[in-house]
């Protein structure tokens, strides 16, 4: 199934246990609140579909995983109640792979900035290239990474989440990504990624669903109250975002690109 969006699509397949959920918009790979919505719909429905036994995140391109948020999207909120909802598009995807009681394997074929990073902290066994470059670009622009950073920093620590988030403009190689946790793995070439990628699904495709839901259960136990405090922190983007400093910045982005 395709849902077509303007500038982006999400497109889900299922074939042999292996279900695959694949994003795509035509400015890097980012996310505006509609492909939000229905990427958190797809993982949840995916987490209930009784021929699902393993998920595969993906995007589309070679480049870029996904830059975050939609810039075109955030400069045109003008009230505090719609960028509130637009961040909670981020918590509501969190929250859909927290709950989901299937393993999702990330695919992370490129750059990830911002929400992108989180996204790949919030898979649950994340294969990347050596191209796969991550910034949190987020103080730069006026705001910070509020919503996605419970999900960063519980994969790669505080610390490691701190330097990203306050050295908001440098860009940090794969390899520091591994080292810190947040790559299980880190690939030369796409396609010994993809070689990996298929090796690990079917396995877990004929791994025991109930085990693997079990083992979920313990790996993300303490984020329980993620439901609120996500939703605290898309509030506290939501009020930043609306600033002036920041409406400048991302003009200024938008010039660049």
């Amino acid at each position: 199934m395709t849902q077509v969006i303007q500038e982006g699509s999400v497109k889900t397949e299922t074939h042999r246990g292996i279900t695959t959920i694949e994003f795509f918009h035509s400015k890097s790979n980012s996310l505006p609140k509609k492909m939000l919505q229905e990427l958190a719909k797809e993982i949840h429905f995916a987490g209930t579909h009784k021929e699902t036994k393993v998920i595969i995140l993906k995007s589309s391109g070679d480049k870029t995983f996904c830059s975050g948020a939609s810039f075109d999207e955030l400069i045109a909120i003008h009230n505090e109640a719609d960028s509130t909802a637009f961040f909670n598009g981020f918590a509501d995807v969190i929250n859909a792979m927290r709950k989901c009681p299937k393993f999702i394997i990330g695919r992370i074929q490129g750059k990830c900035v911002g929400g992108g990073v989180g996204l790949a902290a919030s898979v649950d066994y994340a294969i990347a290239t050596t191209t796969a470059e991550i910034k949190l670009s987020e103080l730069s622009i006026g705001f910070g990474p509020y919503v996605i950073g419970p999900a960063v920093e519980r994969k790669i620590g505080i610390a490691a989440f701190s330097a990203l988030a306050i050295d908001a403009t440098m860009w940090r190689n794969s390899d520091w990504a591994k080292r810190k946790g947040l790559f299980a793995e880190v690939h030369e070439t796409i396609e010994s990624m993809d070689e990996s990628i298929h090796r690990l699904s079917n396995t877990l495709a004929n791994s025991s669903p109930e085990s693997m839901a079990e083992m979920k259960k313990i790996f993300w136990h303490g984020t329980e109250h993620w439901d609120h405090l996500l939703k605290e922190r898309a509030a506290i983007s939501g009020k930043l975002v609306l600033n002036e400093f920041t409406k400048k910045a991302i003009e200024k982005l938008k010039i660049k690109d």
